[in-house]
């Protein structure tokens, strides 16, 4: 069995639908997938009718966003029960929604001093179906400026390190890691490979159950780096391709591409309570 457990839907900065997300898991070979939208997890149900009907198995998940010294740390948690509609993150997820309605109209504002791009709250809003991300505002850079590729959008005009960055609202690193496990997640650091120099001995030393140590992006000899330091340390490792169905996408891989499987696998059932 194949799992691929990170990708994202419209429901946050995907392109498709969670039944169009299932329907090519399936068709991509995957046997296990979960979906992972930053900072918010609804329509569960529906996900695990959906997957029923397709044949594979839908674990419900989530990518907090959290913050360290200005940096994105973004973390993976996969819900071991009903916990994703508890009170608590109901709250967190309408904080969130609240928070990025804000950044996206100072990021409009940013572009149009910084940048001479002039694009509207509304247009950025149309491609968002809850949750508006920098995928939304680099949508609309794009179509109302095609002369911009992907990564001139992404990197040079509303990256980390761009005079039009806004940064997200965002919780701690600590902080996020116990929201979490309150709500009786399994715990994994998602994509290390791309932390910052200057942030990276800090996040890697928090506490959780493991590491996204295959990932799409990964430098040489990375994986078996994080392997190591899971192995030293009784965590896991997880996999997943990251995908988001954008078009002309090359930093992000498609469902089932990036997976794990084998001993692998059974060590993150094993952990997460669930038996296949």
């Amino acid at each position: 069995m194949k799992a691929d457990l990170h990708m994202h839907t419209s429901l946050s900065d995907g392109k498709y639908t969670a039944l169009e997300v299932i329907k090519r898991a399936k068709r991509n070979g995957a046997d296990i997938i979960a979906i992972t939208d930053h900072d918010i997890c609804k329509n569960v149900e529906e996900n695990f009718k959906f997957a029923k009907e397709e044949g594979i198995i839908y674990l419900p998940g989530i990518e907090l966003s959290t913050i360290y010294k200005r940096r994105p740390v973004h973390i993976l948690g996969y819900f071991r029960d009903d916990s994703y509609q508890s009170e608590e993150l109901l709250d967190y997820y309408k904080f969130i929604r609240e928070g990025r309605e804000k950044r996206a109209i100072k990021f409009i504002k940013n572009l149009k001093k910084y940048n001479d791009i002039h694009i509207t709250y509304e247009e950025v809003y149309s491609y968002s179906t809850g949750i508006i991300t920098r995928p939304h505002i680099a949508r609309a850079i794009m179509n109302n400026y095609p002369q911009y590729n992907m990564k001139d959008v992404y990197v040079d005009i509303i990256g980390d390190d761009s005079l039009a960055y806004v940064p997200s609202v965002k919780i701690g690193v600590e902080e996020g890691i116990a929201l979490l496990r309150r709500n009786n997640c399994l715990v994994v650091l998602a994509h290390p490979t791309l932390l910052k120099d200057e942030i990276k001995d800090y996040v890697l030393s928090q506490d959780y159950d493991g590491f996204e140590g295959i990932y799409f992006r990964n430098k040489e000899n990375d994986e078996q780096f994080f392997r190591n330091l899971a192995k030293n340390r009784n965590m896991i490792i997880t996999a997943g391709g990251d995908f988001h169905g954008t078009p002309g996408d090359t930093i992000h891989a498609d469902i089932g591409v990036i997976v794990i499987e084998g001993e692998d696998l059974k060590i993150f059932l094993d952990r997460l309570g669930k038996v296949i």
